[in-house]
């Protein structure tokens, strides 16, 4: 549509033809548009408009370039193996999200020099595995740390690419999870023993962690004692050194030079070197210099393979970008609770209860640097129920009873096997003497029963473990007052708290820590 235009006198103009803007004399009609108008454009402003083409078709052109060149450099695989999810895809930008992780030890291509091939068969088996927790609010992050020596059960896994479906094991270690099915069938099992459900995968192979610590210009790394490790070539002298290439690697890849040689001190080395690389990236302001992004970016996304749904340049930047504002001293670096394996003193297993109260916090998102801290909304306050009128006779309190008389069980059916005997100790703790426990099928809802007679003392008991009096219920067939604890009580002594190891958190990406060195690897 030709906009109107006014014209003295005449309120509002007709709309003017362009013929008539083209040819009139009449002055009040506006200047006359020949093409010949422009002529007298100062040459100043050619120039300027000129160069302002040339560096928006050069812009456009450089990041059309780098855009393509990092989609080309990223490799995807199934986030799955199989097993259903519940949890609907996850938006990248607002929700809380969970990524798992991985280093590959694989001897193919570039890693060869490291090992033959048929030390890695398969797709591989998981040299490094750490679960990345970020918080909807972006104030905090949690990085969870699994042994590779962790015996774990492998659930029912199915090979994306093939479609071989390889049967459940029990007993067996974490690190082999990839090995048959892919990384799908990982990040199966790390859903299956946490209880959550993990958003996304990132799996890096050993030439990354070499490339990653080049682009940065070294990690300072420190450790007591001078050593040197002759299966992974480390060698680094007592105090601070800076670390880069194949000394990096080592570094992360030594499984004797920390502590006790064992898998445990290793990864206290891992999170000293990530908490070290994540100041060193804040301190140079990485994660807002374009340039230095982009570095990163491509030397890591040669060396990445992730799933379908970051495979993408926007997703990748996307997660660096929630990455660069977090308080450091709130990313919190956690190994999973272990004990030596009743089966193998060389291999770990979960120790309880403390593995299932840091599972139960990451499912109810607590702080782990400060579990205390109040949860945020906090719950509307229920309704009271209504005071009895004044024709309604008010019932007396009952007798008071002797807790020491009453006979009271509690019945794990939460799937943690000592879940029973911290219960009953809290139990005990209120003054109930007769506490009797009892192996149960797992269930998903705790209850507490009671048997004619027993209704206040169950009441009691309820109170006592914080279980809300919904789910206290009349049952004839049992004998006094029955905990039937379930999957919604798997922490602590009271239902719905979490019940924290006072070290549970390892170091935060604030802290600087020197390593212990192995003293069968010092040298002098």
């Amino acid at each position: 549509m030709v906009r109107r235009r006014d014209t003295p006198g005449q309120g509002a103009g007709s709309p003017v033809s362009d013929a008539a803007a083209r040819h009139s004399d009449n002055k009040a009609m506006g200047p006359a548009r020949h093409l010949g108008v422009m002529h007298g454009r100062p040459a100043w402003l050619k120039m300027t408009t000129a160069a302002l083409a040339i560096l928006l078709v050069g812009g456009l052109a450089f990041a059309a370039f780098w855009v393509v060149r990092l989609q080309m450099n990223i490799s995807k695989a199934p986030l799955g193996a199989g097993s259903s999810r519940t949890e609907d895809p996850v938006n990248d930008s607002t929700d809380r999200m969970q990524i798992l992780i991985l280093g590959s030890d694989t001897r193919d291509g570039k890693n060869s020099e490291y090992g033959e091939a048929d030390l890695s068969s398969g797709y591989g088996q998981s040299d490094v595995m750490m679960m990345m927790d970020i918080s909807a609010d972006n104030k905090r992050v949690s990085v969870i740390s699994f042994p590779r020596d962790l015996l774990v059960d492998i659930p029912e896994c199915t090979d994306q690419k093939t479609g071989q479906v390889f049967p459940a094991q029990s007993g067996v270690m974490i690190n082999e999870a990839m090995k048959q099915a892919g990384i799908g069938c990982a990040v199966d099992t790390v859903n299956k023993l946490t209880g959550l459900e993990i958003d996304h995968f990132m799996m890096a192979d050993f030439n990354a962690v070499k490339e990653l610590s080049n682009a940065v210009g070294g990690v300072e790394v420190c450790i007591s004692d001078a050593v040197y490790d002759p299966d992974s070539r480390l060698r680094l002298p007592a105090g601070s050194s800076q670390v880069q290439g194949e000394q990096a690697l080592a570094f992360l890849r030594t499984r004797h030079a920390f502590a006790d040689g064992g898998d445990l001190g290793r990864i206290k080395a891992q999170q000293g070197f990530l908490s070290s690389l994540t100041r060193k990236i804040k301190d140079d302001g990485t994660l807002s210099d374009p340039q230095k992004m982009l570095k990163i970016a491509d030397v890591v996304t040669q060396n990445l393979t992730v799933d379908d749904g970051l495979a993408s340049v926007p997703s990748l930047l996307t997660i660096g970008n929630r990455l660069k504002n977090i308080d450091i001293s709130k990313v919190a670096f956690v190994a999973v609770p272990t004990t030596p394996a009743p089966t193998d003193p060389n291999r770990l297993a979960v120790a309880e209860p403390a593995a299932s109260q840091l599972f139960a916090a990451l499912q109810k998102d607590v702080d782990l640097t400060d579990p205390t801290a109040p949860p945020s909304p906090s719950p509307e306050p229920t309704e009271s129920a209504p005071a009895p009128s004044p024709s309604t006779p008010v019932e007396t309190a009952p007798p008071a009873y002797d807790k020491a008389l009453q006979p009271v069980t509690v019945a794990n059916g939460t799937g943690v096997e000592t879940r029973a005997q911290e219960i009953a100790q809290a139990v005990i703790g209120g003054g109930f003497s007769q506490v009797a426990q009892l192996v149960a099928q797992p269930v998903q809802k705790t209850a507490v029963y009671y048997g004619p007679g027993f209704e206040k003392v169950a009441a009691d008991v309820a109170a006592l473990l914080e279980i809300p009096a919904t789910q206290v219920l009349p049952e004839p067939s049992v004998s006094g007052v029955q905990v039937f604890a379930g999957a919604d009580f798997t922490s602590g002594a009271k239902m719905g708290a979490v019940a924290l190891p006072s070290d549970i958190v390892n170091q935060t990406a604030g802290d600087t820590v020197c390593q212990q060195a192995n003293p069968d690897l010092i040298t002098y």
